[in-house]
C-alpha cells in the first residue's frame, strides 16, 4: 500500500467505495488524514466502517473545513450531469481528485525522480502497459504495474528511487488527476469513446491531451488527426515529443514497417526491433504497441538489448489475443476480451487461415463491420445467443457451424484445423459478444476456452496452466 501522507492531519471527504474507492480510502487513513467516506451502496459502507473507515453521509457534513475530495473514478464528474457530490464540492470551492492524482502526488513528495510510465489511449492501452511492465521486470527492474488494467494504484508499493511505476490510466482517472506527471507519457490513439461521460469527442481528447501534455517524454500515437494535433501543440509548447505510426514512414519517430519497428531521426534511420515471430505481437496494431513501448522504456534509460529480449518474452496479455497452445501447425488464440466486432477485429486481422469461435450475448450491429475479414476464415463454430443472427450474416460467405457450447466448439474447430494444410493456422476464441448469456463474465470465458484447450490429446500448453496462468 502507499499511504497518502500529502493529506496527513487534513479532512478529506471520499464517495465511492468501490474496488479502487476502497483502497484509497485505506490509504487516505493509513497516511494519517481525516477522511469521511460514503457510498450510495449500504453494503459498501457497512464493509468500509467493518474495517474502520469513518464513514457518514456527505450530505450531512460541513463542506467548508475540507482540504480535498477524493471522487472514485467510475462517479460522474461532469456528463452526463455531475454527481450530486460534485455539486456539493464546487459550492464549498473544495477541489475535487482521485487516486492517480493522490499518487502523483506522493511520488513528488518522496522519490521525484523514481521513473513513471503512464498510458492512455482509446485502443490497446493494456497490452501496452503490460509489455512495458514485462521489459522493465524481465530487465531485472524493481516494476511496479497497476491502474486501469486492474490494480489501484495506492495499492502498489510506495515510490522509492529506482522503483519503476507503469500505470494504465482512463478518461476518468485523468479527469481527475490535474498534476499529472509521468517521466514519460503515451497516448496511443483517439477514436470515440465514452462521450455519454464527456459530452463531446473534443473534451475526450481534451482530457486525454492532459496526461502526455505533463510528461517529461510525450509518446503520440499520430495515426488520427486528433492525436497528430496534440503532439504539435506540445512540441511547440516546448514540449519533448517521440511521435509513433503504424501507417506512416516518419522523418522523426518510431514507425512499423512491417514486422520491423524503425527509428528515424535527421540524423539517420535504423531498426530498432524486429517482431516476426514474436506470437503475442501479431497484426499491425501490436506494432503501434510495441513502437510505444519501446519510445517509453528507451525514454527511462532501458537499453536497445533489453528491450528486444523483453519484446521476444513476452507472454501476452491474458485473454487478448493470447496464444495459449499449439498442437502442430495449430495454435489456440484465447482473444475473449473481444467483446464487439471492433474488438475482433484485430485478432482477425492478425492470422490468414482462422477456425473461428465467435457469439454469446450480441452487442448491437453484429459482425456485419467484419465482412472484409471473412476470406481468412476456414470456418466459424457459432455459440450463445448470437448464434442465429452471426449465421444469418456469415451466410454462403463462411462455411458454418452452429456449435452452441464453447466446449463443442473447441474440440470440432481443433479436429477441422488440425487437417488443414496451411502453413500457420489458428483456432481462436474471438466471440465479438458479451459473455452473459453462458459465463459471468470474459475472464471467465476465456479461462473455460483455455481448460477446453488443455483437454485435447496432444496440445503443447503455452501458458502456466489450464486456467491461463493463475
Amino acid at each position: 500500500m502507499i499511504p497518502v501522507t500529502t493529506l496527513k492531519g487534513k479532512k478529506v471527504a471520499l464517495f465511492g467505495l468501490g474496488g479502487s474507492g476502497f483502497a484509497t480510502a485505506r490509504a487516505l487513513v493509513a497516511g494519517g488524514a481525516e477522511v469521511t467516506a460514503w457510498d450510495d451502496n449500504p453494503d459498501s459502507v457497512g464493509k468500509a466502517a467493518a474495517e474502520g473507515i469513518p464513514v457518514a453521509d456527505l450530505r450531512g457534513i460541513d463542506w467548508s473545513g475540507l482540504s480535498a475530495f477524493v471522487l472514485a473514478p467510475g462517479v460522474p464528474l461532469t456528463h452526463p450531469r455531475p454527481h450530486w457530490t460534485v455539486d456539493l464540492a464546487h459550492a464549498a470551492g473544495v477541489e475535487i481528485i482521485g487516486d492517480v492524482e493522490l499518487f502523483v502526488r506522493e511520488r513528488r513528495a518522496h522519490a521525484p525522480d523514481c521513473p513513471f510510465i503512464a498510458i492512455t489511449g482509446t485502443n490497446g492501452k493494456s497490452t501496452t502497459t503490460a509489455l512495458i511492465a514485462h521489459i522493465l521486470q524481465s530487465s531485472g527492474r524493481d516494476t511496479q504495474l497497476g491502474g486501469n488494467i486492474g490494480t489501484a494504484i495506492l495499492t502498489l508499493e510506495p515510490p522509492k528511487t529506482e522503483r519503476y511505476f507503469v500505470v494504465e490510466c482512463s478518461s476518468y482517472q485523468i479527469d481527475l488527476a490535474p498534476t499529472l506527471d509521468p517521466s514519460a507519457g503515451i497516448l496511443l490513439n483517439l477514436t470515440p469513446d465514452h462521450l455519454d461521460r464527456h459530452g463531446t469527442m473534443q473534451h475526450y481528447a481534451d482530457i486525454k491531451e492532459r496526461l502526455v501534455a505533463g510528461s517529461g517524454v510525450a509518446v503520440v500515437g499520430v495515426d488520427d488527426s486528433y492525436s497528430a494535433v496534440i503532439a504539435d501543440r506540445i512540441e511547440r509548447a516546448g514540449g519533448k515529443v517521440v511521435r509513433i505510426s503504424r501507417r506512416h514512414e516518419l522523418i522523426d519517430g518510431l514507425y512499423a514497417k512491417g514486422s520491423r519497428i524503425i527509428q528515424a531521426s535527421t540524423c539517420a534511420i535504423a531498426e530498432i526491433a524486429d517482431l516476426d515471430g514474436i506470437q503475442t505481437l501479431r497484426g499491425s496494431h501490436n506494432a503501434q504497441n510495441a513502437a510505444a513501448a519501446i519510445a517509453a522504456c528507451l525514454a527511462v534509460g532501458v537499453s536497445g538489448e533489453e528491450i528486444r529480449a523483453g519484446l521476444k518474452s513476452f507472454p501476452g496479455l491474458k485473454h487478448r489475443m493470447q496464444p495459449v497452445g499449439r498442437r502442430g501447425r495449430v495454435v489456440f488464440v484465447n482473444d475473449s476480451k473481444a467483446t464487439n466486432a471492433d474488438a475482433a477485429a484485430p485478432a482477425l486481422s492478425s492470422y490468414d487461415h482462422i477456425y473461428w469461435i465467435a457469439g454469446g450475448l450480441p452487442k448491437e450491429g453484429g459482425i456485419t463491420t467484419l465482412a472484409p475479414l471473412f476470406p481468412r476464415i476456414a470456418k466459424a463454430y457459432l455459440i450463445g445467443e448470437a448464434a442465429p443472427a452471426f449465421a444469418a450474416t456469415l451466410g454462403e460467405q463462411v462455411p458454418y457451424e452452429i456449435s452452441g457450447t464453447l466446449e463443442r466448439a473447441v474440440a470440432h474447430a481443433a479436429a477441422e484445423a488440425e487437417k488443414d494444410g496451411h502453413e500457420t493456422v489458428a483456432v481462436m476464441l474471438s466471440p465479438a459478444c458479451a459473455s452473459f448469456d453462458q459465463y459471468k463474465n470474459f475472464e471467465v470465458r476465456g479461462d473455460a476456452f483455455v481448460s477446453h484447450v488443455a483437454a485435447i490429446e496432444g496440445v503443447t500448453m503455452l501458458i502456466g496452466s489450464a486456467t491461463g496462468g493463475k
